[in-house]
């Protein structure tokens, strides 16, 4: 058992991360990767402890999209601090998939980051960065008041402007 950063403090988490070659508990909270999930979707399916689900850089969201009320939570990997697409994956789960549950941010979770992952949709951290744990305990949040790009439920992609930014139809 492990601890994750939730509602402005540490505490106690059973939740664990499953190796695609590793049997899953018939109780327990348990991670599995999008691929097995995909894998073994029917099996996994029956399951009647909670599931959620890994969505590590480079997976395809939108494969779980049609599932996404299954997860009791899901985790996103940030890989490393250069690595922005953990961010792109959580504002697709809460804005445009309209998942409500449990979003985690796990891997290389530092300080300056929280603010903006919060701002994605994440609330909750695996946090193993020493200092950045170190911070949090001494109630040291790092705030950020100007934001540069746009964020939230209005439309923000006007009619012929940041194309990259549309999802295909």
């Amino acid at each position: 058992m492990s601890d994750v950063f939730r509602n402005g403090r540490f505490e106690a988490d059973d939740w664990v991360v499953l190796d695609d070659d590793a049997d899953v508990p018939a109780d327990g909270a348990a991670f599995v990767s999008l691929s097995r999930w995909t894998a073994e979707r029917n099996t996994l399916a029956g399951r009647n402890a909670p599931l959620g689900v890994v969505v590590r850089a480079g997976d395809r969201v939108e494969d779980i999209e049609a599932d996404i009320n299954r997860f009791s939570a899901i985790a996103v990997e940030f890989p490393q601090f250069t690595d922005g697409r953990g961010f792109s994956s959580a504002r697709l789960l809460r804005e445009d998939f309209g998942y409500t549950g449990e979003i985690r941010a796990i891997g290389d979770v530092l300080l300056d980051q929280i603010p903006l992952m919060r701002r994605c949709g994440v609330d909750v951290f695996d946090v193993t960065n020493e200092p950045t744990r170190a911070a949090l305990e001494d109630g040291r949040m790092p705030d950020v008041s100007l934001y540069y790009q746009p964020v939230g439920a209005v439309p923000e992609v006007p009619a012929g402007t940041r194309p990259w930014a549309r999802r295909p139809a």
